[in-house]
């Protein structure tokens, strides 16, 4: 528990808006089930209040999400930009959850050295 918030720590505070260097896999993939988990309890508020929290909720993780996937992508020696094939319907969503879960380059590359990871005790 402790890796998972340090991981969600290090996203939505540390590099809110961060979209140079590399993240390795738990960090993205943290940082997307914190914000699933935090999305669907907020989808639990009835009426125009969880409307405007699901707005407030959505502009305030915009960035550090998009960020983490650039990232992401960046950890795989691809650029941030390909996240806009997300915009293609389906099948862009679906190469970039490949792209995703893909393993990370070992070695320093194109968008700097390997991420470090969280070590708790």
């Amino acid at each position: 528990m402790n890796e998972f918030l340090a991981y969600v720590k290090r996203v939505f505070l540390e590099k809110y808006v961060c979209f140079e260097g590399r993240a390795n896999r738990k960090e993205f993939w943290y940082s997307f089930l914190f914000n699933f988990i935090i999305s669907t309890l907020i989808g639990f508020i009835p009426g125009k209040g969880g409307l405007i929290a699901t707005i407030v909720w959505s502009l305030a993780v915009l960035l550090p999400t998009l960020g983490v996937g650039a990232r992401r992508l960046h950890d795989i020696n691809k650029s941030g930009w390909l996240l806009l094939i997300a915009l293609i319907p389906l099948i862009g969503e679906i190469i970039l959850i490949i792209w995703w879960i893909k393993e990370g380059d070992k070695a320093d590359n194109n968008y700097g050295p390997v991420p470090e990871e969280i070590k708790v005790d």
